[in-house]
């Protein structure tokens, strides 16, 4: 047989024209001249991280989000619910009036749909208030007496805290019950007051004290006779702005916050069976919702911008309208007599609305006014040294302390975006900052900022698994208060948990430990998660290529690990945590994957 013609067989040779120059693909690079993935000495190596999820970023409130998701997953409901009020003490109010800028944030959101975080917060809310589970009263006690002013969602989040700290605290609201805007503006169709109060009262078992009708007038005074070390400022946007519209009939024009009062409180106002609500916001979308159920058979909102222009979020305007609210887009009241004078609006080149002076006539019994709220902090200016900004008190923005020492303001008393979880993630800071102030430590924890994006995952590795939807009642059926948004059932928000991606952080895939060739990563049980053995290790970065959610890095040789941010070998597991305690707040904690809020 012939051994020097290509492509030849016995008795066969192939045609000069026929015959192809050979390359041979398994040549030994020269190590002496190139680099790659492996090279004579190892110039790289990997490393675990725990990276900082977008949704644990983008929670107001400052919830570890993806954690108390896979404990759901592993079907451990209280372990997930005590780490979820670890942040965040009203999972159960947060599930169903909470914008959840999380799920904005999830990086799911670019796969197959955003996790419903929301819709599982409130699963596990529920689920507490079902089974009666109650916060663990801390053991020490501080000694220091902390005052509350406003029992809204930032006063009740910041008495939580400082309680569970070990603080004396103690609460003075105005009102007839606590809850502030979460009992008096948001109605009830939206939140139960049942579930409202079983939240609250879960905070009274823990100690908090909670004195209604009882309106603050001198701080100062207020601090000295009940020797308070502390004050924290929390009262809410209860004032209507107001707005100069001539007319004939002052009593039929109603404000938006008090007519929510006033429905918030049992009664029923009577408001004839056409209303027009003047304004865009989330305020605006409620006082027209609940127009409808009180019997008015047209509800009208006037905004005079465009829909694309409105301040309200889009979900709350969709509801209205398929509930039978009207828009009137591009249009300002300029009369109210007999019937509603409207001016038609139009926008110039800056997006800004104009009257063109042409007038049209709307019929209507009722004008509520939602043109926004303001805070009652007229009492405050009494202190020397407090400054302000319109209607609400200027304060160092990390601290949230004011420019008077040892006195804290948030929610609504400071400039922010007011909604429930805004509030709560203030009260929590508050407190934090509090304790500080109160121990005399000055130090203050930098935020993560090493934020999983979606670019930096794998997402071969994950299917296609549709987001699963709450229950709704058709809108033909809400003629009353029930609640139009039911709640998930446990199978449902198993599955939904079980969609997170784990964005930045270990879930022990074993993509890591199965494809690499030298065998140099070493397996630490359930729960413990893996280390490199280094001495194994090549640097060919296969357990990088194979990580589904970017939990190693390839870093070079020469870096030292605690230099790279959310780096550790081995990363302590989640499985092995110590049960979340709102009284630590530092690495003891839990591995920090939650920004400081």
């Amino acid at each position: 047989m012939s051994t020097d013609t290509p492509f030849s067989t016995e008795g066969q040779v192939t045609p000069p024209e026929h015959q192809v120059t050979t390359q041979d693909l398994t040549t030994l690079p020269n190590l002496a001249t190139t680099t790659g993935r492996v090279a004579p000495v190892r110039t790289r190596r990997p490393v675990y991280l725990d990276m900082l999820p977008p949704c644990n970023a983008g929670c107001p409130a400052g919830e570890n989000i993806q954690e108390w998701l896979r404990l759901v997953t592993a079907h451990q409901e209280e372990k997930a619910w005590r780490q979820l009020t670890a942040d965040n003490p009203f999972p159960a109010i947060h599930g169903r009036v909470c914008y959840h800028p999380c799920e904005v944030a999830c990086n799911r959101a670019d796969l197959d749909g955003s996790v419903s975080i929301h819709s599982v917060e409130r699963y596990l809310g529920d689920l507490a208030i079902e089974k009666g589970w109650k916060f663990h009263r801390p053991t020490l006690r501080s000694g220091h007496r902390v005052l509350v002013i406003g029992a809204g969602p930032a006063g009740l989040s910041a008495a939580y805290h400082l309680a569970m700290m070990g603080h004396e605290v103690e609460i003075h609201d105005g009102g007839d019950a606590a809850g502030g805007m979460m009992r008096y503006g948001i109605p009830e169709y939206r939140l139960p007051r049942e579930v409202l109060d079983a939240e609250v009262d879960r905070l009274v078992d823990l100690g908090v004290k909670i004195v209604l009708h009882h309106n603050v007038t001198d701080l100062a005074e207020e601090k000295a006779q009940g020797r308070f070390d502390a004050v924290f400022v929390a009262i809410g946007a209860h004032l209507s702005k107001r707005v100069d519209i001539p007319t004939t009939d002052a009593s039929r024009m109603v404000d938006a916050v008090s007519f929510l009062h006033q429905v918030g409180s049992g009664e029923k106002p009577m408001i004839g069976r056409r209303v027009a609500v003047y304004g865009g916001g989330n305020t605006a979308m409620d006082a027209a919702r609940v127009a409808k159920r009180l019997g008015a058979e047209e509800s009208i909102v006037v905004y005079r911008r465009t829909a694309d222009q409105m301040p309200a979020h889009a979900e709350e305007r969709e509801e209205a309208e398929r509930e039978g609210v009207q828009m009137n887009w591009l249009r300002t009241i300029t009369d109210v007599g007999n019937d509603l004078t409207v001016e038609v609006m139009e926008l110039d080149e800056n997006g800004k609305p104009h009257g063109t002076g042409r007038y049209e006539k709307l019929e209507a019994d009722t004008v509520i006014l939602a043109v926004g709220q303001e805070a009652d902090t007229g009492f405050l200016h009494k202190l020397p040294g407090m400054r302000f900004k319109d209607d609400v008190v200027d304060v160092n923005p990390s601290t949230l302390m004011t420019d008077v020492p040892g006195v804290f303001a948030g929610g609504d008393t400071v400039p922010s975006e007011r909604t429930v979880t805004v509030g709560t993630g203030h009260g929590k800071r508050a407190a934090r900052q509090i304790d500080r102030w109160l121990r005399r430590d000055d130090s203050y924890p930098a935020p993560r900022k090493n934020i999983a994006e979606f670019n930096d995952l794998n997402v071969w590795y994950f299917g296609d698994h549709l987001r699963r939807h709450q229950p709704e009642l058709d809108p033909t059926q809400r003629v009353n208060f029930d609640e139009v948004v039911g709640g998930l059932d446990e199978r449902q928000a198993h599955f939904e948990a079980g969609r997170c991606l784990s964005c930045g952080n270990c879930f022990e895939c074993d993509g890591c430990f199965g494809s690499c060739p030298e065998d140099a990563i070493i397996k630490l049980g359930p729960g413990h998660r893996y280390e490199f053995d280094y001495d194994k290790c090549t640097g060919c970065a296969t357990c990088f290529d194979q990580c589904p959610v970017h939990a190693i890095e390839m870093v070079p040789e020469e870096t030292p690990i605690e230099s790279i941010p959310g780096s550790g070998n081995p990363t302590p597991g989640w499985a092995v945590r110590p049960e979340p305690n709102p009284a630590v707040y530092g690495p003891e904690a839990r591995t920090a994957v939650t920004p400081e809020n």
